[in-house]
């Protein structure tokens, strides 16, 4: 961790300082800021705070929200309930995992993509359905996911 950042997250979690009950405050504080929680900054928070360090890694790797590594500049969420898996998301996947070159909970090679699998978005009459950050796609094929993801990585290179 380079000095700046240390300053910097030290500077969002300084108040905190010796408050163990505000864990899950300074996870969120870190994460907005890296959009992750590495293992280093996790050990930073364990001594700003006064617990052990493996309450802190209990805590991010319990919650779905926390990260560990790295995401994609877009956080692609394609939702297999039950509505959108019988109506084809299943193939979805699979074309996602092709285009991006990734599995479930992996960032592609270009940075731009993490994908995310989740159980329902409250859009089954859209079925099946993604969404791309906050921007939600509905009746998805092969053909549509291709065209999405092609014009996000237009959209990086202009």
């Amino acid at each position: 961790m380079t000095q700046k950042l240390a300053s910097q997250l030290n500077e969002r979690i300084e108040s905190y300082v010796g408050c163990p009950e505000e864990l899950i405050q300074v996870l969120h504080q870190v994460q907005e800021k890296l959009g992750y929680v590495p293992t280093e900054v996790q050990q930073l928070v364990a001594e700003t705070l006064g617990v052990p360090l493996s309450r802190v890694y209990g805590v991010v790797t319990f919650y779905h929200y926390f990260r560990t590594r790295p995401v994609g500049k877009h956080i692609i969420r394609l939702c297999l309930g039950t509505a959108c898996y019988v109506r084809g998301a299943e193939g979805v996947l699979k074309t996602l995992q092709d285009e991006l070159g990734v599995e479930v909970g992996e960032t592609s090679a270009d940075g731009l993509f993490t994908l995310e699998v989740v159980r329902c978005l409250g859009t089954c009459s859209l079925a099946p359905v993604m969404m791309v950050d906050e921007v939600v796609h509905g009746r998805l094929n092969a053909e549509a996911v291709q065209e999405l993801i092609q014009s996000y990585r237009k959209d990086e290179n202009k």
